[in-house]
């Protein structure tokens, strides 16, 4: 008799795959420890914790291609699997922009249409100019002739606003589309002005503030486009009696008859001086001081403030040495000297505003990072600054020199107010801003935070006496009542329903607010 043919050896239990399910567990770990960190900025936080999974990923293809576990068939099969699903998503998704502040990428079907308004440029104004309709409402505005309120200093007191939007609710007055940008409004004599991109023209252009008409608007063949900003103009125009300036994405700066758009003069700064655009565009507000308009050029380094006559456009002086970056200039008082006041790639600046001549250095933060907070002068002595990006904040205290230029150095600095690109004000020695996307407020004596409220994300603020008003970057408005020992959310208003970065705009009892797709106007209640 044939001998039995010997059995099969048993198979070997393959067991669990430890080495991808350890990957796996470390990355939930990391994601989460990250997510826990009370000071990491949500920019960072978004970057790091999308990078994760995409970290475990790859570690786990690498072991699936590497391993025994399953045969080179098998190994072969799944990665071509994988390489068509990619090149299928490559051929099919585009980045349309961000998602928000954090400069996370917004996918998009490529056959989609671009995210913008489709609004065109209107004719140019012809005839006589426009004029603003009689109303009775007109006593009740208040000019904003410049960025971030009447003084440029983000606080607006006297305004009496009522506290409960439930029982009284803010009245719309109008709403209509608005070309692409992320500038706001100056508002005189009831018209509106702001900068917005249609097509391939960047506009200045005038608004009824009462009907939302468009008065005038006066056109340049300018685009500024860059996926993470966006398209079209960020800086807010500035207005002195019957004219108004503005400077757009690309560098030209533009004086116009506020009556009738009328172009008086123009320069291109950028151009002119052989200086490069910032990566996400100039972004700067004009400064009218005496009879000078000042502006900052881009990103080569060099003088970095320019000053121009208001009447004729000539230059006047230029000044500084280094690069620009996204923060306007302000006209204050330090140390008891009147400077303009401006932060820049390396260092805060203070100049001569009838020279341009540096009175005070102050380096701080990294040119690496940007800079788009402004300044804040808390009581002619203390200068306050902050950024985002790990930057953080610096209480800078100052004091006249012999010299007749001013000396700085660091009071306290702290991670407790990261503003990003928005702007602190300050009221009764406390500031007020969003730190990391909430409202928080924070001793400008000690830099201790008093509370730390709300989830605006890369959102807006303004004080109104004791309250704040907050653009969320979502859309919504917000009314908080602001103070050192309490915070309080009163009511909110879905103003806007997409992406918000511009400054609201309180004239009075009128709050203007727009985004790069659409433009609204409400009558706020007041109390008697």
């Amino acid at each position: 008799m044939n001998p039995a043919p010997p059995s099969p050896a048993p198979a070997r239990p393959r067991g669990a795959p430890w080495i991808p399910i350890t990957i796996t567990a470390l990355g939930v770990t990391g994601a989460v420890v990250v997510l826990s960190l009370p000071n990491f900025e949500r920019n960072l936080t978004r970057w790091v914790v999308m990078g994760i999974p995409i970290l475990v990923f790859l570690l786990n293809l690498v072991w699936f291609l590497l391993t025994p576990r399953y045969s080179w068939r098998t190994r072969g099969l799944g990665l071509l699997i994988l390489l068509g699903l990619g090149f299928a998503f490559r051929a099919s998704v585009k980045v349309d922009g961000t998602s928000d502040g954090t400069g996370m990428p917004r996918l998009a079907w490529k056959w989609s249409g671009k995210n913008h308004s489709g609004l065109t440029t209107p004719p140019a104004t012809t005839g006589n100019p426009p004029t603003v309709t009689d109303d009775p409402r007109l006593a009740q505005v208040r000019d904003v002739p410049q960025f971030f309120g009447p003084a440029g200093d983000g606080l607006i007191t006297g305004a009496k606003l009522a506290r409960d939007w439930k029982a009284q609710p803010p009245r719309e007055l109008w709403r209509q589309p608005i070309g692409e940008g992320w500038s706001a409004f100056a508002v005189v004599q009831g018209r509106a002005f702001t900068q917005e991109q249609r097509g391939e023209d960047e506009l200045v252009t005038c608004y009824e503030l009462l009907t939302g008409k468009l008065l005038w608007a006066h056109a340049d063949k300018a685009r500024f486009s860059q996926w993470q900003s966006g398209d079209g103009p960020h800086g807010t125009p500035a207005v002195s009696g019957d004219r108004v300036f503005a400077y757009g994405g690309t560098g030209w700066l533009n004086c116009l008859d506020a009556v009738s758009g009328r172009l008086i003069w123009q320069r291109d700064v950028l151009a002119e001086n052989k200086s490069g655009n910032l990566e996400w565009g100039m972004s700067v507000s004009p400064l009218l001081v005496d009879d000078k308009v000042v502006v900052t050029a881009g990103k080569s380094k060099g003088p970095v403030l320019f000053s121009y006559a208001q009447a004729t456009g000539t230059p006047v002086w230029q000044a500084g040495e280094d690069k620009a970056t996204y923060a306007s200039p302000v006209l204050t008082t330090l140390a008891g000297r009147r400077v303009i006041l401006c932060n820049h790639g390396r260092a805060l600046t203070a100049h001569d505003p009838a020279t341009g001549q540096v009175l005070m250095e102050y380096p701080w933060g990294n040119e690496k990072w940007p800079k788009a907070s402004q300044p804040v002068v808390v009581d002619g002595r203390h200068i306050f600054v902050s950024a985002g990006y790990g930057v953080g904040c610096h209480m800078v205290d100052v004091a006249a020199a012999p010299d007749g230029k001013i000396t700085a150095s660091e009071a306290w600095s702290n991670l407790k107010l990261k503003t990003q690109f928005n702007s602190v004000a300050v009221r009764g020695g406390f500031l007020y801003g969003l730190d990391d996307g909430r409202l928080a407020c924070v001793d400008a004596a000690t830099g201790e935070r008093k509370w730390k409220e709300g989830r605006y994300a890369s959102g807006q603020s303004l004080l109104v006496d004791d309250l704040a008003i907050v653009q969320n970057e979502d859309g919504p408005v917000h009314l908080c009542l602001a103070l050192p020992e309490q915070y309080e959310e009163l009511g909110r208003i879905n103003a806007l329903s997409s992406k918000t970065w511009n400054h609201p705009v309180l004239a009075g009892r009128f709050l203007l607010v727009r985004n790069d797709r659409e433009a609204v106007c409400y009558e706020l209640p007041v109390l008697p």
